[in-house]
């Protein structure tokens, strides 16, 4: 790091202390970098979220069944494991911004076309391919900017990152509730998708303004296997692959299941209006958006593996509070709120430094595209069976399945080394 890239101590070197030492560490490209990286993701989460706030409209619109609606988050997911893969290999070809703007535009078209749909079909086909772009942003705009962050800082710096989720999830909800509240329910729906197209205005900064690391492009240049996916399951890294895959797996699992079928939830079996839902995902929000902050941190001091244990733990804990309050204890679900979303998102913090460090240079975005994307899509099997489910079960009773999700990352934890500390442009290999 430069003496231009950070604040001077009085001993006249780089201040590495202090609540944003973690910014100023990132130098000017790296900044920019993390902007661009933070509104993807914050809208790539917009978009996503205009699904699960309408899914009572449209249901009703369409006629849906419970197993239906489960399925648009599904193949959503689904898609998005091919999109992940496709996006990663791209960054290992053709560089981490370039690989970012395709993702964008492609997530915010096929979001806007949602709102098109003149049935269930054509949504279904929509969703899914908007599941191409959606499934590359997080991965791509992670690798831009863990390759500027330093070993120290890393976690902290993805975490805020990752916190771009819960930005993009509240601005959605603010949108929803006033469109809900002034529009039909036929109707507003649709306008939820057209907003869908808000990203269009970041390509154009992150075309100006946003560049690969400069040395991670130098030696992804230089490297002859770069953007294989045969290299992520050569002997030394297949391990390393699997087990991730794993983990990604779980935490999707629980994650998904739960941002799809909450807001359901809180409507048909808590009798909530379009503001109470409002107002009670606010502070599952709230939460989220301080877990992220607090888990980027913690995956600094504890370490990748132990961030991630700690709260797949608590997230089980709190999803088995959460749908166990008693009936009329509204209160008491407001509050717990709160946890439930910081349980549920302090875990992603440690994955954008963690996946990162798995891999070296030359199939980091294949490796970190393949693994999380592919867990993405077979964790989505968990809400379709939870809307399978809740005939019979109730939304509620059906929500425990998140639980096993957390589970099952807490086992696929014993195959991973942890990578703390760990420099990514120094070429050497990673495997066990």
């Amino acid at each position: 790091m430069s003496m231009t890239q950070a604040r001077l101590s009085k001993d006249g070197l780089p201040d590495d202390t202090g609540a944003f030492a973690w910014l100023r560490a990132l130098g000017p490209q790296g900044r920019r970098a993390f902007a661009g990286a933070f509104g993807g993701y914050g809208l790539d989460s917009y978009d996503f979220f205009t699904l699960p706030l309408s899914m009572v409209a449209i249901a009703a619109y369409f006629s849906l069944d419970s197993g239906q609606t489960g399925l648009l988050t599904t193949v959503t997911l689904v898609v998005s494991a091919i999109g992940g893969a496709a996006a990663g290999v791209l960054a290992d070809r053709i560089g981490r911004v370039r690989a970012l703007m395709i993702t964008v535009i492609t997530y915010a078209v096929f979001t806007v076309l949602c709102g098109f749909a003149p049935n269930y079909e054509t949504l279904l086909v929509f969703r899914a391919l908007q599941g191409l772009g959606f499934g590359g942003e997080w991965a791509v705009g992670a690798i831009l900017v863990a390759e500027y962050a330093s070993g120290k800082h890393r976690g902290r710096t993805l975490g805020a990152v990752q916190s771009a989720w819960a930005a993009g999830w509240a601005l959605a909800v603010i949108v929803y509730t006033l469109v809900f509240q002034f529009l039909d329910a036929d109707t507003a729906w649709r306008v939820m998708f057209w907003t869908g197209a808000l990203p269009a205005l970041l390509i154009v900064y992150v075309r100006r303004n946003v560049h690969d690391a400069p040395e991670a492009a130098a030696q992804r240049r230089e490297s002859a296997e770069k953007g294989s996916f045969t290299a992520i399951f050569r002997e030394d890294l297949l391990r390393t692959t699997f087990f991730a895959t794993l983990m990604s797996t779980g935490v999707q699992g629980g994650y998904y299941t739960l941002a799809t079928w909450v807001p359901t939830y809180l409507k048909t079996e808590r009798g909530l209006t379009v503001v109470g839902t409002g107002g009670y995902l606010t502070f599952l929000i709230t939460g989220a958006f301080t877990g992220y902050l607090t888990g980027g941190y913690l995956t600094d001091r504890l370490g990748r593996k132990k961030n991630i244990a700690i709260f797949a733990v608590l997230s089980v804990v709190a999803i088995l509070a959460y749908i166990n309050i008693p009936a009329g204890a509204d209160g008491l679900l407001l509050v717990l709120g709160f946890p439930l979303g910081f349980c549920m998102s302090a875990i992603f913090s440690g994955f954008g430094s963690f996946l990162s460090e798995l891999y070296p240079t030359a199939v980091r975005g294949t490796g970190q595209g393949f693994t999380y994307n592919t867990g993405r899509a077979v964790g989505a099997l968990f809400p379709t069976l939870v809307g399978f489910l809740a005939t019979s079960w109730g939304v509620g009773g059906a929500l425990v399945f998140g639980a096993v999700g957390y589970g099952l990352a807490v086992l696929a934890l014993i195959g991973l080394p942890e990578t703390r500390g760990r420099e990514l442009l120094v070429p050497e290999p990673v495997g066990r």
